[in-house]
């Protein structure tokens, strides 16, 4: 059960940091338009917060079932970062984006989704570097 729980915070870091960091850079930097980019970039990250989502869950769930008393010390440790990165996930998602995709001043709603996003990365980096070190 251990790897299982290591595993999905890997997924779930290591998917914020292919679609944030590499990806969504390079569709800006390919694509004809920013227009274009924006658009798949949006839909991309709506993908990332299912991810983010269901991957805080499960770990949630992993945490709380585990009886292997590592797993349950991290698991209490890590919980708030789980439960502050899913939560970021949802307000870029659904707080955000709304007015990302809006244009409603746009430099400062992309600036704060960055930032949620940024802090979403570290959250499970955190959650995967505890369970790395323990398990």
């Amino acid at each position: 059960m251990r790897s299982v729980t290591l595993w999905i915070a890997a997924v779930w870091w290591g998917s914020l940091t292919t679609l944030g960091f590499f990806v969504v850079p390079m569709l800006f930097a390919h694509l004809p338009t920013p227009a274009m980019a924006g658009a798949m970039a949006a839909k991309l990250f709506t993908t990332q917060t299912a991810i983010s989502a269901f991957s805080g869950l499960v770990l949630l769930m992993l945490f709380r079932s585990n009886k292997s008393p590592a797993l349950v010390d991290i698991g209490q440790s890590a919980t708030l970062f789980v439960v502050s990165g899913v939560l970021l996930a949802l307000l870029v998602e659904f707080g955000v984006a709304p007015h990302i995709i809006a244009r409603d001043n746009l430099a400062l709603w992309h600036g704060v989704g960055t930032g949620m996003y940024v802090v979403q990365w570290i959250c499970a980096g955190v959650v995967f570097g505890k369970l790395a070190k323990r398990i």
